[in-house]
């Protein structure tokens, strides 16, 4: 064994064994495919990590993460050794598992397994789509790899199946994955759960596979990769064959070494067993040298810049525009063009399903963000998230919108990777109902402060007669409880043009947008309304007379409020409504501003076609929500409203009920 992948064994043995937590086993029985990969192959520049053509390397089992900090160390990046000490420390750049933004060099948080790999499918997609549409002529200025360390773990996760069955069929040649194949998981040999042949699992998904590779023999690990890198119509997975704990004195091959400190003796012994005669934390000058990337990212950065500048010589205008997308930048004007949008779909005054107006927003924002790359989960003309310049994605060409098939966990990490590739504006759709398959990756993105955008629509029971089981009752709330999510329900087309726009600004979380399949009346405001829907809640209708209520409402249920309204200002009682499209927006606006839409004065009740519990957080304890605590029915959503009480008259005798 080599000293550099012995630098690699005893950093993380150490740093573990000072934390006293974390998982030895792993960072030492992938020592040598780090060694070759990181030495040989990755293009990378520790001096600048965003460095627009590197590669993009996963630690899709993220447990191991002191292999990754232990090459982030070696090669140069700003990772100290004091860091590597600080394992798993508070406020450390060295968390548990890998943090997107916490540690340069990180390029997605790993932990839940599976989503590594589904978002290194999203980053070779990027940079697939991205190559198509700027290089030219021999100009290749996108042209890197996505490379993956992945374990058995990550292999049973069902959304692995998900996202790898899609890298074959759209044919991903610049995804490379190493499977750590150990055999191990914490309960022990995997023999006993885990017995398929992987293998031929890839195979069928389309993939070149290298099997039954060596992976602690250094030559055969580089002879896999360069078969790996030879096949450019598939995307390629290398299976090693490892020990876990490789090198490990009496533990090497143990399950014990999985999520364990080794034992201040076994790392004693294990430095004896391997000739390496250094204090814990200490590496050699020669074993630096001999891992050092700066020099070699700096030629590598030095030449694609030659490159990209003869290709803004040529063409000038593609050249700003990708960098304009790769710095996640706006287009000049944005704000102008949104409200001059605003004002036709006003003008408009268009009464359909906010589904519909959903796509319509799509196809204006299309028109000046030509990074859109949309998708559904086979649900395209339900969810309604294509436009007329929308192109499907191919394993033959390039284009901006993927058909994910039935895969909305696979689609919603596949997002993630396309958003923290950067150069590209991923959205995807399903129904509301299905965001419980999509959960984690919807959490993933808002813990990593990334912007994809997560398209929901058939909202409410107002679905009808597909029953229960597509009918959402729990989904909006529990999507508003996600921190760092914004969750967006508008009442019409002006509202989903607003939200459109602002998840569109979004620069550090990812936006919820959920429609409704049943026409929903256009209301009408003035420009003061108009410049508030943005601010997530505001007074759509003022109350005839000094108010003595206030009915708050979003989505489908807004236009329910203003009849109820009506129909009590009939009876002599004034009512204030208001529609609120964004919880989570409308909280971060000052006290001022909320105190002005709701004032404190005034009794209030809520009303929305979901669970009331979140509600009672504006009405108080003294308020009411209408709403459904308990699951739909099959039938024709006009009796569904009536069996649920979203009536008129239920509204307006709930709001006389807290007078």
């Amino acid at each position: 064994m080599s000293q550099l992948a012995n630098a690699i064994r005893f950093l993380s043995a150490d740093a573990v064994q000072k934390a006293n937590s974390g998982h030895p086993g792993a960072p030492m029985g992938m020592a040598e495919m780090a060694e070759v990969l990181w030495t040989r192959y990755l293009n990378h520049n520790p001096a600048n990590p965003k460095f627009y053509n590197r590669d993009r390397f996963v630690l899709s089992n993220g447990h191991a993460s002191m292999i990754l900090y232990s090459l982030l160390h070696l090669t140069g990046y700003n990772v100290s050794i004091e860091d590597l000490k600080n394992f798993r420390q508070l406020h450390s750049k060295t968390p548990g598992h890998p943090e997107y933004g916490y540690t340069d060099g990180v390029e997605t948080t790993t932990g839940p397994l599976g989503q590594g790999i589904a978002n290194a499918v999203g980053m070779a997609l990027a940079e697939k789509i991205l190559a198509a549409e700027f290089n030219k002529d021999g100009l290749d200025i996108v042209d890197h790899y996505t490379y993956v360390f992945l374990g058995d773990g990550c292999l049973m996760e069902g959304v692995s199946h998900e996202a790898c069955s899609l890298a074959g069929t759209l044919g991903l040649g610049k995804l490379i994955v190493l499977y750590d194949d150990n055999n191990i998981s914490i309960d022990g040999k995997v023999d006993g759960w885990f017995t398929e042949d992987i293998p031929q699992r890839f195979g069928s998904y389309g993939w070149h596979v290298v099997p039954n590779v060596n992976g602690h023999d250094t030559a055969a690990i580089q002879m896999a990769i360069d078969a790996a890198r030879a096949e450019t119509g598939k995307p390629s997975i290398i299976c090693c064959k490892t020990l876990i704990g490789k090198g490990a004195a009496t533990k090497e091959g143990s399950h014990k070494t999985h999520g364990a400190p080794l034992g201040a003796d076994e790392i004693e012994a294990t430095r004896k067993h391997l000739g390496w005669p250094y204090a814990a934390f200490e590496v050699p000058q020669e074993v630096y040298e001999g891992w050092d990337a700066k020099e070699k990212g700096a030629q590598l950065e030095n030449e694609w810049n030659k490159r990209f500048a003869e290709y803004q010589s040529r063409f000038p205008e593609e050249a700003a525009e990708f960098i304009r997308r790769m710095d996640k930048e706006l287009p000049k004007d944005f704000e102008a063009f949104v409200q001059t949008a605003l004002k036709e779909v006003c003008d408009k005054a268009e009464t359909i399903a906010t589904r519909k107006a959903s796509q319509n927003s799509i196809e204006i924002l299309a028109k000046v963000l030509p990074e859109f790359v949309g998708g559904s989960a086979d649900l395209t003309p339900s969810n309604l998230t294509d436009w007329s310049e929308s192109k499907a994605v191919t394993a033959e060409n390039g284009g901006n919108y993927v058909h994910y098939g039935v895969r909305e966990f696979g689609m919603g990490a596949i997002m993630n990777g396309l958003a923290l590739h950067g150069g590209v504006r991923p959205f995807g759709g399903t129904f509301l109902m299905f965001s419980e398959y999509q959960r984690n990756a919807l959490r993933m993105a808002a813990l990593m402060k990334t912007n994809p955008i997560f398209v929901f629509t058939h909202d409410s029971i107002g679905l009808g007669e597909d029953g229960p089981t597509h009918q959402p009752v729990e989904q909006t709330a529990t999507l508003r409880l996600i921190p760092n999510m914004a969750v967006w329900r508008p009442c019409d087309t002006a509202e989903s043009l607003v939200a459109w726009a602002e998840a569109v600004k979004a620069a550090d979380h990812p936006s919820s947008l959920i429609f409704s399949r049943q026409n929903l009346k256009f209301l009408q405001r003035n420009n003061r309304q108009l410049d508030n829907i943005q601010r997530g809640g505001y007074v759509i209708s003022e109350a005839q007379g000094a108010a003595e209520a206030v009915i708050i409402a979003t989505g489908s249920e807004v236009e329910l409020a203003l009849n109820a309204q009506a129909v009590l200002a009939g009876e002599g009682i004034a009512v204030r409504v208001v529609s609120m499209p964004s919880t989570n927006v409308f909280d971060r606006q000052d006290a001022a501003y909320q105190a002005s839409v709701l004032p404190h004065n005034l009794p209030r009740v809520a009303v929305e076609a979901g669970v009331t519990d979140g509600w009672y957080k504006y009405v108080g304890l003294n308020g009411k929500v209408v709403g459904i605590d308990r699951f739909g029915e099959s039938a024709p959503a006009e009796l569904l409203f009536k069996e649920f009480g979203l009536t008129i008259k239920n509204v307006a005798d709930t709001v006389k009920s807290v007078l």
